[in-house]
């Protein structure tokens, strides 16, 4: 039979439906000009720093891109991974990928990928290999339980901006925030279960803390702030816990500006002084451990909480490419490819 196509026509690949999760991002490596390509493209998103670019361009390129580089850099470098010479991030994320796709794989057509808000690999790249395999359905996942503008907006924002470059558009969804759901919520809880029972300690207090914003964001009508403290109430009634075992607080906060609160490091400086000695700590708002959670928390937070005459202290890790994580994670995909499997 003669094809009716021209010979020089552009090859078209059979059809399939792509899975993007979607991460904050994390520097290539954490010498000086790696962390400052890196910050730079961070905070100057203008969904992260909502101030006006006449004031904040000349702090950013003047003072922050000088000093915060090499401050961030040595950050970096306590939680690097040395035997796969990558971030933390980087490679639990290439682990939910090769889980995903072992959960996915009865259903042939489909395709799962990741990529980063900032730094690599771009959103902009995944977007076009998962186009020339043939996607032209693809589900959006910002891996944020909690919606917020600063980390599900920004995320679509990006592919939405790569999208605008493609003269072949994809059908597009993006999964919504799923910090309610019955999976997230079981996991969460089940992860703190599994965290205490290693200990050789009983917490007076165990802590939820999520990722700050400004409290300003709140005022516009973000509604992070009300998720976080809903995910925590369902864990905690989950556990069957009384209301004072279980807080929320809000961590990595800069800058003046008053931001949600009880802040975390606040918090763990005060406790020992009320009695409250031994506490365990996790972050349900990230998906996959990182800086703000290894650096900040686990070893900071730690620090923070010993120095001000605490006795006992354990970080409970994020849910990650666990098994956990994983049922999580694909609980949010198989639902949002509805209709399309």
């Amino acid at each position: 039979m003669t094809s009716h196509l021209p010979k020089d026509h552009p090859a078209v690949a059979p059809k399939k439906v792509g899975v993007l999760l979607l991460n904050l991002g994390t520097p290539d490596a954490t010498d000086y000009w790696s962390m400052r390509r890196y910050l730079k493209e961070f905070l100057s998103d203008a969904r992260v720093i909502e101030i006006p670019k006449l004031i904040w361009w000349p702090i950013l390129n003047g003072i922050i891109l000088t000093v915060r580089p090499k401050k961030s850099g040595a950050a970096y470098d306590k939680i690097w991974d040395r035997e796969k010479n990558d971030s933390p991030l980087r490679v639990i994320s290439e682990g939910q990928v090769q889980a995903l796709k072992a959960a996915m794989s009865g259903e042939e057509n489909v395709i799962v990928d990741y990529a980063m808000r900032y730094g690599n690999p771009s959103t902009q790249s995944k977007l076009e290999a998962l186009q020339a395999q043939g996607c032209d359905k693809i589900l959006l996942v910002p891996l944020y339980p909690q919606y917020s503008a600063a980390t599900t907006a920004t995320a679509n924002d990006k592919a939405f901006d790569a999208l605008k470059k493609m003269r072949w558009q994809p059908a597009v969804r993006t999964a919504p925030a799923y910090f309610e759901t019955d999976a997230y919520i079981d996991g969460i809880a089940q992860s703190i279960e599994d965290g205490l029972a290693k200990l050789d300690f009983e917490p007076d207090l165990v802590i939820t803390s999520y990722h700050g914003v400004p409290k300003s964001y709140l005022m516009k009508g973000d509604p992070y702030h009300c998720q976080c403290y809903k995910s925590t109430r369902l864990v905690r009634e989950k556990l069957g816990w009384a209301e004072d075992k279980l807080m929320v607080t809000f961590q990595s906060r800069f800058g003046p500006e008053e931001w949600l609160q009880p802040y975390t490091d606040k918090t763990l400086e005060a406790l020992p002084a009320k009695g409250i000695k031994k506490v365990a700590i996790l972050t349900p708002g990230f998906s996959v451990d990182c800086l703000e959670t290894l650096e900040e928390i686990a070893m900071e937070g730690r620090e923070e909480f010993m120095d001000a005459g605490g006795e006992h202290f354990a970080y409970i890790p994020c849910l990650n490419d666990s098994e956990l994580g994983m049922q999580v994670i694909e609980d949010v995909v198989r639902r949002e490819l509805s209709g399309w499997l």
